[in-house]
C-alpha cells in the first residue's frame, strides 16, 4: 500500500505574473529594506497575498545564482505565508550584490520587513485619504 507524498507547492494564484502587477507595485507600493531582501508591499484587493520576484540579470550574471536566490525567496514566502499580512502583493528584491542568502535568515527578515512595509502602506493610504478627500 503506497501513498503519494503530499507536495507542498507554491500555487500559480499566489504569484504575481504580469508586468502591470509589478509596475503598480513599484509605483504605489511601500518599501522596507533589510540586509538580505527589499520588500515592496501593495494592497491587491484579493483574499490572498501574492509573491513577485525581481532578481536582475544585470547584477547576477550567473543563472545558477539567480535561480538559487529565487528558490530561497520563494520557499521563505511559502513557509511564512501564514505569518504574512493577507491581501497584499509582495515583490522581493535582493538587497545587495554578491548575496548568498540562507533560508532561516531570509524567513525571519521577510516576516519583519513585510509587516513594516504594510504598516507604511497603511500610513500612506491614511494620509492620502485624510489630505485628498
Amino acid at each position: 500500500m503506497s501513498t503519494k507524498p503530499t507536495r507542498l507547492r507554491h500555487p500559480k494564484d499566489a504569484r504575481m505574473r504580469g508586468l502591470s502587477d509589478f509596475q503598480r507595485a513599484y509605483r504605489e507600493g511601500s518599501r522596507a529594506k533589510g540586509s538580505i531582501v527589499v520588500v515592496v508591499a501593495r494592497a491587491n484587493g484579493l483574499e490572498r497575498s501574492r509573491l513577485g520576484l525581481s532578481v536582475g540579470r544585470a547584477i547576477w550574471k550567473s543563472a545558477v545564482r539567480r535561480n538559487r536566490i529565487r528558490r530561497i525567496f520563494r520557499e521563505a514566502f511559502r513557509l511564512e505565508s501564514a505569518s504574512l499580512p493577507v491581501g497584499y502583493d509582495f515583490v522581493l528584491i535582493p538587497a545587495q550584490p554578491k548575496l548568498e542568502p540562507e533560508l532561516a535568515a531570509t524567513r525571519a527578515e521577510l516576516v519583519h520587513l513585510a509587516r513594516k512595509a504594510v504598516l507604511r502602506a497603511n500610513e500612506r493610504r491614511a494620509k492620502l485619504e485624510a489630505g485628498g478627500a
